[in-house]
């Protein structure tokens, strides 16, 4: 068991494509039973292993999105159970999708999962129906519908933990086709503002974690950093966005899915679809460190041209080729100090 239940309903938006939507309501929470346990497990495994989620926060017009309000009652001030809370969260999810044509129906299952303290989270995913084939008692050959958890598409979890300590961006959601995402997002009342810094620091963070996980020799490692640098910066100015897709090609096209899985991992919490930052993208080619009496910063490259030597057996800097100016500061320095 991954991911302990505390709370489980499916409700039902009835809609077809370019039709007229309505919803079925659930009157009594699902008992959690290992059979519902297993189904929330392995829904959230799979929202773990989709790519392209986006990531938000709450909107601060609680009138035109009323979930932060509604998540109040039922999380903190307790006036709302979680039967209540799914429900009017229903009326509102009715609304977001009259208003898309090509948004689809489907059983609308919400989940208030569970692991400790600081891992609290609302799970919500419209699963289509599916049908398959069974063998009944007479071992005859029959219809059996089923949830197709595969073709999920749409499908948002909020980080009840890190929305009350107001700790990052803590919705996400599936991207999947604009139009669709677009009505889902807003009815999580997910502001998605992408801060193109940020999201490049952490693309960043994701390429060494890489490196690193992968025991990249030095030689390599320079290599794949270089490389990332060039690309990104050659997005930045071009303004074009880059997207996980595009640098795994980029970087590791001959064996891409150990760097997809770093950059798509949920706990790095990456959103594609922005231009480059080029100032975040110079700790691939620069190390910069400080100490209380002292700033260094030079390039990887200096490492291998012989201009900065580390000595791991002493745990010192030696810097070659230093400029005349400096020099000379040095050596005036040095003379009033004797």
């Amino acid at each position: 068991m991954n991911a302990p239940a505390l709370n489980l309903i499916i409700h039902k938006l009835c809609k077809e494509t370019h039709g007229t939507a309505s919803i079925e309501l659930r009157q009594d929470e699902m008992p959690i039973s290992p059979i519902t346990q297993r189904l929330v497990d392995q829904l959230c495994e799979l929202y773990a292993a989709k790519p392209g989620k986006g990531y938000g926060k709450f909107e601060e017009d609680e009138e035109s999105f009323p979930l932060p309000r509604l998540l109040r009652q039922h999380v903190l001030e307790k006036t709302l159970d979680f039967g209540d809370l799914t429900r009017q969260m229903m009326q509102h999810l009715l609304a977001r999708v009259e208003e898309e044509s090509l948004a689809c129906g489907g059983h609308v299952l919400f989940a208030r999962v569970r692991n400790s303290a600081a891992s609290d989270f609302l799970l919500v995913a419209i699963i289509t129906e599916a049908q398959g084939t069974a063998l009944n008692a007479n071992l005859e050959i029959v219809e059996s519908p089923y949830l197709d958890f595969v073709n999920l598409r749409v499908a948002g979890k909020i980080d009840l933990a890190a929305w009350q300590n107001d700790s990052g961006r803590y919705i996400s959601f599936l991207k999947g086709r604009t139009e669709v995402a677009q009505y889902f997002k807003l009815f999580l009342a997910c502001n998605d503002v992408v801060a193109a810094l940020k999201e490049t620091q952490k693309l960043i963070k994701g390429i060494e974690q890489f490196a690193e996980a992968q025991k990249l020799e030095p030689e390599a490692r320079n290599q794949l950093f270089e490389e990332a640098h060039r690309y990104l910066d050659d997005l930045g100015e071009n303004d074009l966005p880059w997207s996980v897709d595009t640098v795994v090609d980029q970087l590791c096209p001959d064996a891409p899915e150990a760097l997809r899985a770093t950059l798509k991992n949920e706990d790095l919490g990456l959103s594609e679809g922005c231009i480059p930052d080029r100032r975040a993208i110079r700790p691939l080619l620069r190390f910069k460190a400080s100490a209380p009496n002292w700033k260094l910063e030079f390039n990887r490259n200096s490492l291998r041209s012989g201009d900065v030597i580390y000595n791991r057996n002493n745990d010192t800097i030696v810097l070659y080729n230093i400029p005349d100016g400096l020099k000379r500061e040095l050596q005036a320095e040095s003379k009033s100090a004797d």
